[in-house]
């Protein structure tokens, strides 16, 4: 299920009347519990490829009610994207769903976050480890130069509930492969490093388990050809996701002997604390 409205469609952008306000340039809805949109940027927005902002809409009481959101987008677009999961009954969710081309959020343009390049110590492969709209910061971290001038390979992986979940990760990645301004930007060829794993846990697809699983098991290094499982020498890792899949991923890697690193202490891997979804 994919609906998309672009800005074209709406009656009028809206002049700025709430603080820190962005005007909504496309809304795409992947499911009836997932959604992505655009805004304006910022002029003076200046952004790390997988940080977060807050941002929001004012509440019933008239005062901003905001969430950590990382940025989907690379930090060279001139449009901010954010993938977003639909909580019916959620406070802030429950009314940006139904947002549309032409309306505002607010947006402090303040990012920060850990899922960044200068929180790694230099490697040679990198995970991307990411349960439902915690694929968002790779989103970003996979449309940047740096990511692929860094590492010789990048590995994506994405666990949900259904297939339909994984299409807004999916889309995008063929997107990637195909794109001749990125080609231009980051070098022919460099679409042949990223290596996507998506798994579900509930319908039946392609690859089935949790990807905590299948690391234990050795079943991802199996499928993907890696010799010896991951290696502090070489892999680098950045997860994303819920609490319990955040703290099961560290301690994973931290037995595969990789230690958690930080902006101000790079290391071999980083989790993004501020998500949870």
């Amino acid at each position: 299920m994919t609906e998309m409205k672009s800005v074209s469609e709406a009656t009028a952008v809206k002049a700025p009347v709430l603080p820190d306000a962005q005007t909504v340039t496309e809304v795409k809805h992947w499911t009836d519990s997932l959604f992505s949109f655009k805004v304006s940027r910022p002029a003076s927005l200046r952004f790390r490829s997988g940080e977060f902002v807050m941002i929001g809409l004012l509440g019933d009481n008239g005062k901003p009610l905001l969430r950590a959101y990382s940025i989907a987008s690379p930090s060279w677009d001139e449009e901010l994207e954010f993938y977003s999961i639909k909580v019916q009954n959620g406070p802030l969710t429950s009314k940006l769903q139904h947002i549309k081309p032409g309306d505002q959020i607010i947006l402090r343009p303040k990012p920060v976050g850990t899922l960044v390049h200068d929180a790694l110590l230099p490697g040679k492969r990198l995970w991307f480890f990411a349960t439902g709209t915690g694929f968002a910061p790779f989103a970003s971290l996979l449309r940047e130069p740096q990511t692929y001038g860094d590492y010789d390979e990048v590995i994506i992986t994405h666990t949900c509930r259904e297939v339909a979940e994984l299409e807004y990760g999916r889309q995008l990645i063929e997107n990637i492969r195909q794109d001749e301004l990125l080609a231009e930007l980051m070098g022919e060829g460099f679409a042949d490093k990223i290596r996507y794993y998506p798994t579900t846990t509930r319908e039946d697809s392609p690859k089935m388990g949790r990807i905590t699983t299948l690391l234990q098991d050795g079943t991802v290094f199996a499928d993907l050809g890696i010799e010896g499982g991951i290696k502090p020498e070489t892999d680098r890792a950045m997860v994303c996701g819920s609490l319990a899949f955040n703290l099961d991923i560290k301690e994973i890697l931290e037995g595969f002997g990789l230690r958690e690193g930080a902006n101000s202490e790079p290391k071999e891997f980083v989790i993004e604390k501020a998500f949870v979804g």
